[in-house]
């Protein structure tokens, strides 16, 4: 039913649905379960082209054993979650859907597990070791994740009071990340048309180039007029319209 776990029919109603094609939505329609229920799942056991009903089931039959009798820690990063009268759970669920959605849309898993650490913190900003800490890997992996998202315009560093490197998702960053966007569109189109001169501009293949330059310059200028636009909403506080 909805909301419990995941029945093994239920994982290989997902796996036919994903090898016809269907979109989680209708997945999670035709079980009655929530689209998050079903993205997550396939998600978090290989994706849409290796997940197998089999495999996940045991899995989370294997993780579901590890939780017994464990008693959970406290998580330090957690605790001012807790103390705004946030339900711990709730907030790991939604952590978990977040960074799947960021997995779908073409992050990797690391470095969408960071991200969604630095958007659910009220701070909007965490050190390595905070990061460590609260995902349970290495300083390496959270390190090659920063280095990839830096590089996107997603998170930038600053030095805090003791001198500690902090990695930061402030009002501005997806402003930065959307103009970042428009100029790889940019580069994109700019590449296109050189190729036209490369294969003949009465070719097809020119014909095709061309087009796609076309295409991504407006979408590239679009985007750039949108979010100049609308920039000022990324600074709107809680409570105001």
């Amino acid at each position: 039913m909805p909301g419990g776990r995941l029945t093994q029919q239920e994982r290989q109603q997902i796996a036919l649905g994903l090898a016809d094609g269907l979109a989680y939505a209708e997945i999670g329609r035709r079980l009655d379960r929530p689209t998050s229920t079903v993205t997550r799942e396939v998600m978090r056991n290989g994706g849409p082209t290796a997940y197998r009903a089999d495999l996940a089931h045991r899995a989370t039959e294997r993780r579901a054993h590890r939780r017994v009798g464990k008693q959970p820690a406290p998580r330090g990063p957690e605790a001012p979650a807790q103390a705004h009268g946030r339900d711990a759970e709730a907030v790991r669920e939604y952590e978990e859907t977040l960074a799947t959605l960021f997995m779908q849309q073409g992050l990797p898993k690391m470095m969408s597990r960071v991200l969604t650490c630095l958007y659910t913190t009220d701070a909007g900003s965490l050190t390595a070791s905070e990061l460590v800490e609260r995902l349970q890997v290495s300083p390496a992996s959270v390190s090659k994740a920063i280095a990839f998202l830096e590089s996107q315009g997603l998170v930038r560093r600053e030095r805090d009071e003791r001198r500690r490197e902090r990695y930061v998702v402030d009002d501005d960053v997806w402003y930065q990340s959307m103009m970042a966007s428009a100029r790889g569109l940019a580069q994109l189109a700019e590449t296109a048309r050189q190729g036209v001169g490369v294969l003949g501009r009465e070719t097809p293949a020119a014909s095709r180039l061309e087009n796609i330059a076309r295409f991504v310059d407006f979408v590239g200028e679009s985007t750039i007029r949108a979010a100049e636009q609308a920039r000022e909403v990324l600074y709107t506080k809680p409570g105001t319209s």
